[in-house]
């Protein structure tokens, strides 16, 4: 399928994932959800308890409970969680990671991780995961990437350094721990106004660990391709074109 995420040493992978650490608020309000599609093909028959890592304010949280499933959010951001507490209640918010999430032995039918994946040391999280997976339990990935093959999003997310690269064939990595690794791709669009955009540049870890100059940059570009160059108005609704990929494999 796509490449899912940047690739990235460990070092560049943590310097990376902490800007995510604060900032949960404007997370919530300006990054897109997930189509109810991918959660319902995910989620196997039967699942009653569901484990979300690397939860964030809770956009793919939402979906398992409105599935009826019993769900447990993991993060490693007190400020994600406290806007996961606040929109998503029903679950329970546990500060941990993938690689540690501190819960019991085979808790859990089903285990996601959206959005969150390529922060992870895959082999370390993928034990530590099907540590928590029932028997025959399911691990479930997914990102959200900006649909690259419309040529004026293609523009767009080289100017926002959205990383979004779909890549055909490609599968993430995963652990031995699981087998039956299969892939499921949704097209979908986010209603958006230019401001939105905006936004959601500014929610993107290129933009929040670069320095002043350079982001400056960014937003002077972004202003001048939609409002200039594509001629958008800046109330003007767009329909920003996304796929959601979706992988999952059974603990074996």
């Amino acid at each position: 399928m796509a490449r899912g995420g940047p690739r990235l040493d460990h070092g560049r992978r943590r310097e990376l994932g902490q800007s995510f650490q604060d900032g949960g608020r404007h997370y919530q309000q300006v990054r897109p959800g997930y189509p109810a599609e991918s959660a319902r093909w995910l989620v196997p028959s039967g699942a009653r308890d569901a484990l979300d890592v690397g939860a964030g304010t809770g956009k793919f949280t939402e979906l398992l409970l409105d599935l009826g499933l019993s769900v447990a959010a993991v993060d490693p951001s007190a400020d994600m969680l406290a806007q996961l507490a606040e929109h998503v209640p029903a679950a329970t918010a546990v500060l941990g990671i993938a690689e540690a999430t501190g819960l019991p032995d085979a808790a859990f039918d089903v285990v996601t991780v959206a959005q969150a994946w390529h922060w992870c040391d895959a082999l370390r999280a993928s034990t530590e995961l099907a540590r928590v997976l029932r028997p025959h339990g399911t691990l479930g990935l997914v990102w959200n990437q900006l649909d690259t093959s419309v040529p004026w999003v293609h523009r767009l997310s080289r100017i926002m350094h959205a990383g979004d690269v779909y890549k055909p064939g490609h599968r993430p990595l995963i652990g031995p721990e699981f087998e039956a690794l299969e892939d499921h791709l949704t097209h979908w669009q986010d209603s958006v106004t230019t401001a939105d955009l905006m936004e959601l540049t500014k929610s993107r870890s290129y933009y929040l660990r670069a320095g002043e100059a350079t982001r400056a940059k960014v937003l002077a570009n972004l202003d001048w391709y939609l409002h200039e160059h594509l001629g958008h108005g800046p109330d003007e609704e767009l329909e920003l074109p996304y796929l959601t990929l979706a992988w999952r494999a059974v603990r074996a």
